[in-house]
C-alpha cells in the first residue's frame, strides 16, 4: 500500500502539470486581444535565408490613446540576427499597402500619417519611437 502513493502522487504531478500546459496554450494574448484594434496592412520579409531577415510590417491603430504598440510589435515574428520593424498609423488615414527593404521601407508620401515604429534589432534590443518622422525644430 506504502508503493502506492508515490505513483499516485506522480500520476497527479503530471496530470497538473499537462492541464496547466494546455490552458496556458489556450489563453495566450495575441494581437486580438490588444488595445488598441490594430489591423495589418502590408508586411515584407526578406527572400535571404542565409543571412540577416528584415521583416517589415504597416498597421492601422483605431485608439491612438490606450495602443499597446510595442505589446503589439514583441508579438510579431522575429529571427535571431534578423531585424522587425512596425510601422503604426492612424485607422481612416492613408497608408502603405506595399513595403520595400531599405532605410525607408514606404513611399515619402505616407511619412507625415507615421504615429510610431517598433522596432527589434538583430540583438534582441526593441523600442517605440513616437511620431518617427516630424522634424523637431533647431535651436539656435
Amino acid at each position: 500500500m506504502a508503493k502506492k502513493y508515490p505513483k499516485i502522487l506522480i500520476i497527479l504531478l503530471v496530470l497538473v502539470i499537462i492541464t496547466w500546459l494546455i490552458k496556458d496554450t489556450f489563453t495566450q494574448r495575441n494581437v486580438t486581444d490588444l488595445n488598441g484594434s490594430f489591423t495589418q496592412k502590408a508586411s515584407y520579409r526578406n527572400e535571404n535565408n542565409t543571412g540577416p531577415i528584415q521583416r517589415i510590417y504597416s498597421v492601422t491603430v483605431r485608439d491612438i490613446a490606450n495602443a499597446e504598440f510595442e505589446t503589439y510589435g514583441n508579438l510579431m515574428p522575429h529571427s535571431k540576427y534578423g531585424n522587425t520593424k512596425v510601422y503604426f498609423f492612424k485607422e481612416g488615414e492613408a497608408s502603405p499597402t506595399k513595403l520595400y527593404p531599405g532605410n525607408l521601407n514606404f513611399d515619402p508620401v505616407f511619412k507625415k500619417n507615421c504615429i510610431a515604429v517598433y522596432e527589434k534589432s538583430a540583438m534582441g534590443n526593441f523600442g517605440v519611437i513616437l511620431n518617427p518622422f516630424i522634424q523637431k525644430p533647431k535651436n539656435q
